[in-house]
């Protein structure tokens, strides 16, 4: 009780929101916002909501920010935001995980424009940051805790949103090109406009880079493994009628990534191709009160290896999809109650195989699997007084393979007239067993889902009329029926370690006996000293264990979580039209293995970055990441990024 009275939490580093009169002006059940709205709007909500009626933790980094911070991916901008890891297997495109408050990589719902991601072919069904680059991207979001009540499976974590531009006005474009180290070239453009009804937009990014070693030169890596990567993006939202418009949106990513065999340097490369698609029909009754959203949603991810070296170069070919049609809708009951509730059904299927490198002996028959999910889900948001909403919310999914799953969740904010904003939320989660744990060699079709549950309180304050902010977040979540893989022996008579309806042994096989916890701390403050300086910096104290009993590992550190990590940063803006600024990161130390043996030693990170205003649209941008050229691991034998040098120009019309 005494920890949880000093570390009340949750500071946002963006303007308080003004609660909005939902029976005048209930919003739309779009996954979009307007990036340009007057105040701060939540999306991951799945409505767009007023950031002080929004119980749980989030973080919003809009367009300015975006640009202030010059990064490249969706990671490296994730990264200074409270309660955010992120592991990778080397440079730029190789494998990143991401991982929120401690929670398992695949345990993350991964959002672009209203269309959840995830690769049904992966073992964990999880989504790979590797191709995830800024692009286009006008707002990020980030929903901390449990959040399956709106997004089901694998929102136990959080959930990460993008949001692409969309224009205002009758003509806009923005470009920007980057050049630097490592022959790295980075170039992004946008075009689009309103005309009459049609609203458009689409974007295009470029990069490529030669990189560095996947396996760290400690380990014996020299030759650079390099990354190409071309992204397509795309947005028509046509006014039909008073009160009813269509959306069509598009995401497509193609990317090269030259990888090491785990023994060192080698050829070897991947090919990822990403598709995502949209299409949504919205229609407003009652004069605005009741919303409707009916859509429909596509994604398709093949990934495939090679290496030049074998008879038959393909090591490894899958491909998964998510087929998806949902009907979500909104009614302002009265003023400040606002019900939200919907129906959706998931059909995801895969196909993953590794073929021999022999050209003469035939490539296996493939592993094949799909199931369905069908929820449906509540929750009803009510200011009762000033300042004070509180949610609830109620879920049932139904799995085609394990069955009906029921999920609660409530929580309360109030923004106090003292400037001091009170926030408290309880949350469950699941996820249900990817579809290679299910179906693959190794698969068992009993496994059931994962299961979690969290709460957090918080608050923050705001002094000198919003230019001091500062707040915290304490947070607990426990999970259980995780699914691990076990390994099986050389000679067995167990059931589970032969390939199912089959008299054909496997190395191991997947099933639900791991237990996991996490709490914390996540501390933010953001200071404006005088009107062109901006100072800022969080702090976020994870512990996440594993509570698995009768295990060796009980107690333990869940691999490559640090438990200590800070960010800071300060901007001036010159009277000139020069802006600099400085980051500065610190991670502690983390473990590479379950067992704890390996130690990832802690780093620190300083980044320089300036602008200068040439005419109010073009600007020149340069920067200088780890400075000090520190060496550091976020995967044990993986290399990372050096010092770094960029500079480029930046184009808004």
């Amino acid at each position: 009780m005494v920890r949880f009275s000093l570390l009340l939490p949750a500071l946002w580093l963006c303007s308080p929101a003004q609660a909005q009169d939902a029976a005048r002006t209930a919003p739309p059940p779009d996954a979009a916002a307007d990036p340009q709205a007057s105040t701060v709007i939540v999306t991951a909500t799945r409505a767009p909501t007023p950031i002080d009626r929004v119980a749980a933790s989030v973080t919003v980094l809009d367009k300015a920010a975006i640009d202030r911070a010059q990064d490249i991916g969706v990671t490296e901008l994730l990264l200074r935001t409270p309660g955010i890891s992120i592991s990778r297997n080397g440079g730029y495109g190789t494998t990143t995980s991401l991982r929120i408050r401690g929670a398992e990589a695949e345990q993350t719902v991964v959002v672009i424009d209203g269309v959840k991601l995830n690769d049904p072919s992966s073992p964990g069904a999880g989504y790979n940051f590797a191709n995830l680059l800024v692009g286009d991207a006008s707002r990020i979001e980030v929903l901390r805790g449990p959040q399956s009540i709106l997004w089901g499976s694998q929102a136990i974590g959080g959930v990460v949103n993008v949001v692409t531009a969309l224009p205002t006005k009758p003509l806009e474009a923005s470009f920007d090109v980057e050049a630097g180290s490592r022959d790295t070239v980075s170039a992004r453009a946008g075009l689009g406009g309103v005309t009459g009804p049609v609203t458009w937009r689409l974007g295009a990014t470029n990069f490529t880079t030669d990189g560095i070693s996947a396996i760290a030169p400690a380990f014996g890596g020299v030759e650079k493994d390099g990354y190409t990567d071309q992204t397509l993006t795309g947005r028509v939202e046509i006014a039909l009628a008073p009160g009813v418009s269509a959306d069509l949106r598009g995401y497509y990513s193609n990317g090269r990534t030259e990888i090491d065999a785990t023994t060192g340097d080698s050829p070897e490369y991947a090919l990822d191709r990403e598709f995502v698609g949209y299409a949504g029909l919205n229609v407003a009754l009652l004069n605005g009160r009741l919303r409707n959203r009916i859509a429909y949603g596509y994604t398709d991810t093949d990934r495939s290896n090679y290496d030049p070296r074998r008879q038959r170069d393909i090591t490894f070919d899958s491909a998964g999809r998510n087929y998806r049609i949902e009907y979500q809708g909104s009614l302002a009951i009265t003023k400040g109650v606002d019900a939200l509730f919907g129906v959706e059904h998931e059909r995801s299927n895969f196909r993953s195989v590794s073929p021999p490198a022999a050209l003469a002996t035939p490539v296996p028959d493939p592993a094949r699997g799909s199931a369905g999910l069908t929820g449906v889900y509540a929750q009803l948001s009510a200011t009762i007084l000033t300042g004070l909403t509180l949610t609830g919310g109620i879920r049932h999914d139904d799995h085609t393979d394990f069955g009906g799953k029921t999920l609660f969740q409530a929580g309360g904010v109030w923004a106090l007239p003292t400037g001091t904003t009170l926030r408290a939320t309880y949350g469950e989660g699941f996820k249900a067993p990817s579809l290679y744990q299910l179906f693959s060699i190794y698969g068992n079709t009993a496994l059931a889902p994962e299961q979690a549950h969290g709460w957090e309180a918080g608050a923050e304050q705001r002094l000198l009329g919003g230019r001091f902010v500062l707040g915290g977040t304490y947070f607990e979540r426990s999970s259980r029926d995780l699914i691990i893989f076990s390994s099986c022996p050389a000679v067995s008579t167990s059931p589970l370690c032969f390939q199912p309806g089959t008299t054909i042994s496997r190395f191991g096989y997947y099933q639900n006996v791991s237990r996991a916890q996490a709490h914390g701390v996540e501390v933010s403050g953001a200071l404006h000293p005088v009107e062109r300086l901006t100072i800022d910096g969080n702090y976020s104290w994870t512990v996440s264990e594993d509570r698995s009993p009768g295990t060796a590992t009980y107690g333990k550190w869940l691999p490559r979580r640090p438990r200590h990590e800070a960010n800071g940063s300060f901007s001036y803006a010159w009277p000139f039209g020069l802006t600099t600024g400085a980051a500065i990161r610190r991670s502690g130390k983390s473990y590479d293995n379950a067992a704890n043996t390996t130690e990832l030693h802690g780093y620190t990170l300083v980044d320089l970055r300036t602008e200068l205003r040439v005419t109010d649209t073009f600007r020149l941008i340069a920067r200088v990441e780890n400075l000090f050229d520190e060496e550091y691991e976020t995967a044990y034998r993986y290399g990372t990024l050096g010092r770094s040098i960029y500079a480029g120009v930046r184009g808004r019309f």
